[in-house]
């Protein structure tokens, strides 16, 4: 018996920007029909074992935190409430809905290795707590687009990526930086999900990933990065949809082949690899020309490329034939 299963990303033109859907999430759970799309879910190459009573212990970087602010990443808008931006989060490893702050208690931060590997010099396994040692640890104030056209402003904690691939010491002919999420089951019990490809997977140029613009959070508001939004560390890529922000990172991989990402895997028509913000340019089902801050009830302009355009938009201008705004 054949039985058809609609996907999760085959949400109706109504369900993209639904009514009230920040502050009332039970109601969005109905209007989407079971999913919204994407943004920020991310899992990886690597299986985690972990001891279970870590996970209930408070996360040991906490005393890093508050970090310096760079006050050379301002925002136009106010921050968002700290209480919207960890409680309504895309994390498909935990569920498809937004409320999956609870679920997400389930993933263990602790122990942490992040691998390095491809072609660099030489590839090397890092803890956690050791990478947060020698990255140059700061705080910037971001936007953030979700391609559903929700959007927050958000205080993140981290280090430049381009931090990240010094230390790696990538070599001449690596063209593409591949980030991947953990993939476990028994932690994520979303992955059981056969539908989907597993783990989640994005990718940058490297000219993307060396922008002084991207950038590894590892904490949010002048904290720890919570869970149900990427612990212990995510991609920030402001100028793109938030499902190019992989989250909880356990291997970055530098290679010659342009990576083929999550969201491409389920439906490439929709999700491309490049996935920068264009008001313009609208999602085959809804148009992203306008944005509905998380807490306002108000839909405000979307500005290309989020608003970085003066920043970014010289490292698209050589390329032809590209898809770059979806």
């Amino acid at each position: 018996m054949l039985i058809k299963r609609k996907r999760s990303w085959e949400l109706p033109e109504s369900a993209a920007t639904p009514e009230s859907a920040y502050l009332n999430r039970r109601q969005l759970m109905k209007g989407a029909a079971g999913g919204t799309i994407l943004a920020a879910s991310s899992l990886a190459a690597s299986s985690l074992i972990a001891n279970p009573l870590l996970a209930q212990e408070a996360d040991p970087s906490a005393k890093l935190y508050p970090l310096k602010r760079n006050d050379a990443y301002k925002l136009d808008r106010p921050v968002t409430q700290e209480r919207l931006a960890t409680t309504y989060n895309n994390f498909y490893e935990y569920g498809t809905d937004k409320s999956i702050v609870s679920d997400a208690r389930k993933l263990q931060i602790r122990p942490w290795m992040v691998k390095i590997d491809g072609m660099v010099e030489k590839e090397m396994e890092i803890g956690i707590d050791d990478l947060l040692v020698r990255m140059p640890l700061e705080e910037r104030l971001y936007r953030h687009r979700c391609v559903e056209t929700w959007s927050m402003a958000v205080p993140w904690s981290g280090f430049a990526l381009k931090s990240l691939v010094e230390m790696a010491k990538p070599q001449s002919g690596a063209k593409y930086l591949q980030m991947q999420t953990f993939k476990d089951a028994r932690m994520a019990p979303g992955q059981r999900d056969f539908l989907y490809p597993w783990p989640y997977t994005e990718g940058l140029t490297m000219a993307e990933a060396n922008h002084d613009l991207a950038f590894i959070a590892t904490g949010i508001y002048g904290k720890p990065m919570p869970k149900q939004n990427g612990a212990p560390l995510r991609l920030a890529v402001p100028w793109k949809y938030g499902f190019k922000s992989v989250k909880s990172i356990v291997r970055f991989t530098f290679t010659d082949k342009r990576p083929k990402s999550f969201w491409e895997g389920l439906q490439a028509s929709e999700y491309g690899f490049w996935a920068n913000v264009n008001p313009q340019v609208a999602h085959p089902r809804w148009s992203q020309a306008t944005e509905k801050p998380l807490g306002s009830d108000e839909r405000v302009p979307t500005l290309l490329y989020n608003g970085y355009a003066e920043q970014v938009a010289d490292l698209y201008k050589d390329l032809k034939g590209e898809r770059l705004f979806m």
